[in-house]
């Protein structure tokens, strides 16, 4: 079952730059050590913080890049830029449209 990991952090505002001109090469290594990492947004909300979502092909494949993903050098440089991190879940998709496919 496809699973979404959501991510609430906030970053200063002189690290926005670096964080987001860093997301690709972080995306990329995390995408070749875990090949069920389907897409990734970054998006950030009205009140300044951010929201990582993450669509992983199953929730198992997402818990184990959650525990393993700072042991991975482009991700833990990119982890660097949070300031405060408001908590990492995992929700499963029940019902997608369009429907939820695998790369």
């Amino acid at each position: 079952m496809t699973a979404i990991e959501l991510a609430r952090f906030t970053v200063s505002p002189e690290a926005e730059e670096a964080m987001v001109e860093g997301r690709p090469s972080m995306i990329r290594a995390l995408r070749a050590r875990f090949p069920g990492c389907l897409a990734a947004y970054l998006t950030k909300e009205d009140d300044g913080s951010w929201l990582d979502v993450v669509v992983w092909r199953d929730r198992t494949e997402a818990l184990e890049a959650a525990r393993t993903a700072p042991s991975i050098p482009e991700c833990a440089a990119w982890f660097q830029h949070i300031a405060t991190s408001g908590g990492l879940r995992h929700v499963d998709v029940v019902h997608s449209w369009p429907p939820a496919t695998e790369s």
